[in-house]
């Protein structure tokens, strides 16, 4: 079957678009040579154990044992706002601070903070993408249909399925999947939390009938488990202990779907180009290390895809160009 990549996707790695907010030097005075704080504020915009979470807290332990950062770093969780709270005062933030600033930032931040405010990517600086990730459907030991060719045919003959997954990416995916297999959203309803590990939760309670997840929040379950994979939304299947979820095209007589989501880190738009070219080669050298490969690309069945300043800039400046014209966002 034909492979039904996101729009949004295609063609990006090869575009490159002047980035006039993110290139332009900070305006904090900072020296030359860039040293960073004693203690570097990290944000999440999203609960702990998710994601973005373990992104965030694997790299910030890998600068630190390396020996590639000399510093502390203080991981803080902030999800007012489904994240935008947080998003809004990284991008203003001025003074010294904005160069020992930095935000976990992805796809699915990107896509509800443009849709729903006025902030865009612009208003930071992008210091490197790390990898990308997709998505996988899960069951628990509460869900009554025994694989999710039975939810496709349930929810067809109009009884309800629900499907909980965290916010922007999730629902593109869950908004592609019922599209695709042609069910509305009232018979196989979608419920956003703040993070997959809340999704997760209300999964293992019953409270759902499937989890949306990547395999990095999923992976402790899975191997409890507690999460049965049951749908890669992907091209093809993962490996490991996900090798047994088919792919939608496995399923039926329908075309694969999948919304691959980039991970990447920026800071506040102040921040002096000292401070990005240190940050930037800091997470290059991450994405050398043996630590990062085994313990979260391979772990975590990522595709690793580091992209410095310059490069993740034209990445995310095209992304977000090509979603706000689906969207019909000016």
């Amino acid at each position: 079957m034909k492979s039904k990549i996101f729009a949004l996707m295609a063609g990006v790695l090869t575009l490159s678009v002047f980035f006039t907010g993110c290139q332009s030097g900070g305006g904090n005075g900072a020296a030359k040579e860039y040293k960073p704080a004693s203690n570097v504020d990290w944000y999440v915009a999203s609960s702990p154990g998710g994601g973005s979470d373990i992104f965030s807290r694997i790299i910030s332990d890998i600068m630190i044992t390396e020996g590639i950062v000399d510093a502390n770093f203080i991981v803080t969780n902030k999800t007012d706002g489904g994240g935008e709270v947080v998003r809004n005062e990284v991008a203003h933030m001025k003074g010294n601070k904005a160069d020992n600033t930095l935000l976990t930032f992805n796809s699915g931040c990107l896509m509800p903070m443009v849709e729903n405010t006025k902030n865009r990517a612009s208003n930071f600086r992008v210091i490197a993408v790390m990898a990308v990730d997709k998505q996988l459907l899960f069951k628990t030991e509460h869900t009554k249909y025994a694989d999710f060719a039975e939810a496709i045919e349930a929810a067809k003959n109009g009884e309800t399925v629900v499907i909980g997954g965290s916010k922007g990416d999730d629902v593109a995916t869950y908004e592609a999947l019922v599209k695709e297999i042609g069910v509305s959203q009232d018979n196989m309803k979608y419920i956003t939390y703040d993070a997959t590990s809340d999704a997760i939760t209300a999964g293992l309670g019953g409270h759902v009938d499937f989890v949306m997840s990547k395999p990095a929040a999923a992976s402790e379950y899975v191997e409890a488990n507690s999460l049965i994979p049951v749908l890669a939304l992907s091209k093809e299947r993962y490996t490991g202990n996900l090798a047994d979820a088919p792919t939608l095209s496995e399923v039926g007589e329908y075309n694969d779907v999948e919304v691959p989501v980039w991970r990447s880190v920026v800071a506040p738009a102040s921040m002096s180009d000292e401070a990005v070219a240190f940050w930037t080669e800091a997470f290059r050298k991450v994405s050398e290390t043996e630590r990062w490969q085994n313990e979260y690309i391979d772990k975590y069945k990522l595709i690793p895809d580091f992209m410095d300043a310059a490069s993740a800039t034209d990445y995310i400046t095209e992304f977000e160009k090509n979603f706000k014209e689906s969207k019909g966002i000016q």
